[in-house]
């Protein structure tokens, strides 16, 4: 069993909600943690830029972080949405089991 957070960036609490739940929904995550007030400064076609964003992350198994990326791709209004996956080492079994429980069977 392996697990991976995956770090999202959003527009809004209410678009990052709208990713959050359609991931738990589709069971393509076990959970979506969300955190609004993030400001980010980034480059973007040749200018520097600011935004207030909000931070989506989601557990999921490792082996589901492909489908779950293609999803918010899917689901984001973003160009280019920011959805990296970050493999999660080592946790408390008991967490890493009930990720893997909640989340849908690989086909």
């Amino acid at each position: 069993m392996s697990a991976a957070m995956v770090y999202i960036t959003a527009p809004s609490p209410e678009a990052a909600e709208a990713i959050g739940r359609a991931l738990v929904t589709e069971r393509l995550a076990a959970c979506a943690n969300i955190l609004p007030g993030m400001r980010s400064i980034y480059r973007w076609k040749g200018a520097i830029e600011t935004a207030e964003e909000t931070v989506l992350i989601a557990k999921t198994r490792l082996e589901l972080a492909d489908r779950l990326t293609a999803r918010v791709k899917e689901l984001h209004d973003y160009e280019v949405p920011c959805a990296v996956v970050v493999p999660i080492v080592s946790g408390l079994p008991e967490f890493l089991r009930w990720i893997d429980d909640e989340t849908a069977p690989i086909a």
